[in-house]
């Protein structure tokens, strides 16, 4: 610091030495104290890091003995350790078998109140407990010989019109002591019965078979006249086919509608489709089903005779 200060000094003039030197002085005053100040502050700093580092240091030889101390410990009571685990785990398995034993008998116990619900509710009781009396004239005993006397009754009563039913599909005569019982009218009644409704049978064949006839007859004829054979295909629907058609599928199908069935709806078929104009004219312009079906019968005899 004096070479320094000596070096300043030496380049200096004399009119600039007085206060140039003291300000360097001045200057070297304040930085050697801050220098102290710094050291100062090291130093204790320094104290400081010592005093944790021997706190640190006691506290590590305090955990070393502790250490030491535990491991010793724990070599000692390792064999007492192995001793309460192994009675651990026969007490929890003891404990499981004892678990599983009380849940059974909590199952068993459940069936049986269900058992003696079910037996009070039928009418079982503790005859040690309870003590019943019993009615000189008791209503259960009465109602259950009216059931006896009524089944008896009914068993009776059924062996009786077996016998008749029997006798009935063997076709013999009535038993007489089952005719004043039943009220059935007798074997002579039956026989005169049977006539009748054969009779009466026969002659609804024969009816049959006329009916059959005249609507044969009936459609024969309005296919002659009319020109159109009409089937009945489902319910309210007419199928009218002519005997001038060009082939067996050109028809016309008609629905009956209305209350009364009075009014006919011409349905749309492939045939229909092929005459627009006599259905523009005839039904819709005219409303006239008859007309229309005799434009188109002398539209099927004009295309088979000019042909």
């Amino acid at each position: 610091m004096r070479a320094i200060l000596g070096s300043y000094d030496s380049e200096l003039t004399q009119a600039e030495y007085s206060p140039q030197l003291t300000r360097r002085l001045r200057e070297a005053e304040d930085m050697v104290q801050k220098v102290h100040a710094h050291s100062t502050e090291m130093e204790a700093q320094l104290s400081q890091a010592l005093e944790e580092l021997g706190a640190q240091k006691q506290r590590a030889d305090t955990l070393e003995m502790e250490l030491k101390m535990l491991k010793s410990q724990s070599s000692s009571t390792e064999p007492s350790f192995s001793f309460c685990r192994e009675e651990v785990d026969t007490l929890r398995l003891k404990v499981e078998e004892l678990e599983k034993e009380r849940s059974s008998l909590e199952q068993e116990k459940k069936t049986l109140e269900m058992q003696l619900e079910r037996c009070t509710l039928q009418g079982d009781y503790d005859q040690s407990r309870t003590k019943v009396l019993h009615m000189s004239l008791n209503p259960t005993s009465v109602a259950k010989q009216r059931l006896r006397e009524d089944r008896d009754r009914l068993q009776e009563e059924c062996e009786r019109l077996q016998g008749l039913l029997l006798a009935l599909e063997r076709g013999g005569s009535v038993p007489t002591d089952l005719e004043s019982v039943t009220g059935l009218p007798s074997s002579k009644e039956v026989t005169e019965l049977r006539k009748q409704v054969e009779s009466a049978e026969l002659k609804n064949q024969r009816l049959k078979e006329v009916f059959q006839t005249k609507i044969q007859e009936f459609r024969k004829a309005c296919y002659t006249l009319t020109g159109y054979q009409v089937d009945v295909t489902t319910a309210g629907q007419y199928r009218l086919t002519s005997q001038y058609a060009e082939h067996k599928t050109d028809c016309l199908v008609f629905k009956a509608s209305g209350p009364s069935g009075c009014k006919m709806q011409l349905l749309e078929t492939e045939f229909s489709r092929s005459v627009p104009e006599l259905i523009e004219l005839h039904l819709l312009r005219q409303d006239s089903i008859p007309a229309f079906l005799s434009a188109l019968t002398l539209e099927l005899f004009s295309r088979q005779t000019t042909a």
